[in-house]
């Protein structure tokens, strides 16, 4: 048998062709998204020199993310996926365009750090607003693309496809900062934004499951009800909110880059990439060997792991170690990925995604910039070793705090829910 007929047999979703052209979407968005997220945590700590401000990128893309998935899920019910993603995506590229234009010298002499730097915060939080429209969008339109016994490996790929566009967009960040400034980056940002463009118009509308349109204020609460009662759901979402706000160190990158690693632009773009690195060795194994056993106990275990691994990282002083350390947490944090996300959609009802994809947004999404402010703040605070050695051991307590407190997420079954 073929390499290829091998990995067809055990990846049943690769052969649905509109699930392709949803995995080329994603790359390309999520390349192109933290290619230029990277370009401006470089940027800003570049042009302030403050680790505050760095925390402050992430606050202003979490607050719009969290207040607009409040009611963001209700409208992503009601109305057709597909349109949704392209109208998200056409805003990205415009905001795209507005990012390119400030990094321009043009910009700088003509309006002055300060006001650019508002304007960075602006777009970000503009970002943000899009962010909570086009995630639960985007999970609900996964479950209309393969049937339901494909969830779990259609989840293993689509996670894939993430990390590596979330692993090559600071590494090409890197080497473009380092080749020819900001402003190459953010324009190489721009012409990538055109593939997701095509790949959404490449797939067919899909019908609207919820056509019974109620109060805005019972839909909200219809998806927060579903979420807290649901005690799989909400102990998945809980591990995963506190772990990443606590154990985040990306955002403080630049300033482990700068003082403690003493590395260049390129050194920087590497270890930005690092937990990507690890979470692809993790996503190809799983395309041969599938999480289908206790993945309950398998989920605590790796972001138990993911924790050691930002503690041992917030010591070192030699890059290689960080780099190992940074590819492990990747690692380790790919398995809570893919266990979570198989878990939201074997637990969600059809007409319901668009609502708790949105109570995701708001728990998890939203948790990597809340936490990069949380990490800018305790750095300005602690110091940067400090903080980064303080949210590691946090994440450890959140994980034996919720170990206690969830035994139905230790005895989850992938096999039982597929059934149900």
């Amino acid at each position: 048998m073929s390499f290829l007929n091998s990995l067809l047999l055990k990846n049943p979703a690769l052969k649905e062709k509109e699930f392709k052209y949803y995995l080329a979407l994603r790359f390309a968005l999520i390349f192109a998204l933290n290619m230029q997220s990277t370009t401006i945590y470089y940027w800003v700590y570049h042009l302030t020199n403050d680790k505050l401000k760095l925390g402050l990128v992430g606050l202003a893309e979490v607050i719009p993310a969290v207040l607009c998935s409040l009611f963001s899920g209700h409208f992503v019910d009601l109305n057709e996926k597909r349109k949704m993603i392209l109208i998200c995506i056409i805003c990205y590229l415009f905001l795209g365009c507005v990012l390119f234009g400030l990094t321009t010298p043009a910009a700088m002499l003509n309006m002055g750090q300060n006001v650019v730097l508002y304007l960075i915060y602006a777009v970000v939080f503009i970002g943000g607003a899009i962010r909570a429209f086009y995630g639960p969008s985007s999970f609900a339109l996964v479950g209309m693309l393969v049937p339901r016994s494909m969830y779990a490996n259609a989840t293993s790929w689509s996670s894939m496809a993430w990390q590596i566009g979330a692993v090559l967009g600071p590494l090409v960040a890197g080497f473009m900062i380092a080749w020819q400034g900001a402003e190459a980056g953010m324009a190489t940002v721009v012409v990538i934004m055109f593939i997701p463009l095509a790949a959404i118009l490449a797939i067919k509308a899909k019908p609207i499951l919820k056509k019974v349109k109620e109060p805005i204020l019972q839909s909200l609460s219809e998806g927060l009800r579903f979420v807290f009662k649901t005690p799989v759901l909400l102990g998945a979402l809980c591990l995963d909110l506190f772990s990443v706000l606590f154990g985040g160190a990306v955002a403080l990158l630049p300033v482990y880059q700068k003082e403690i690693l003493h590395v260049n632009e390129t050194g920087f773009g590497i270890l930005r990439a690092a937990p990507g690195i690890g979470a692809l060795i993790t996503l190809g194994l799983l395309a041969f060997l599938p999480l289908r056993t206790k993945p309950g106990y398998k989920l605590f275990g790796a972001v138990f792991c993911f924790g050691i691994c930002i503690i041992v990282f917030g010591i070192s002083t030699n890059f290689y170690l960080s780099f190992i350390m940074l590819m492990l947490s990747g690692l380790f944090d790919a398995v809570s990925v893919v266990i979570r996300g198989t878990v939201l959609q074997l637990v969600t009802p059809d007409e319901m995604r668009g609502r708790v994809a949105a109570v995701n947004t708001m728990f998890i999404s939203s948790s990597n910039e809340l936490g990069d402010f949380e990490s800018g703040v305790m750095a300005h605070w602690l110091g940067p070793v400090r903080a980064v050695v303080v949210g590691g051991c946090l994440t450890l307590s959140v994980v034996a705090l919720t170990f206690w407190r969830a035994p139905q997420l230790r005895k989850f079954s992938f096999k039982e829910a597929e059934k149900e």
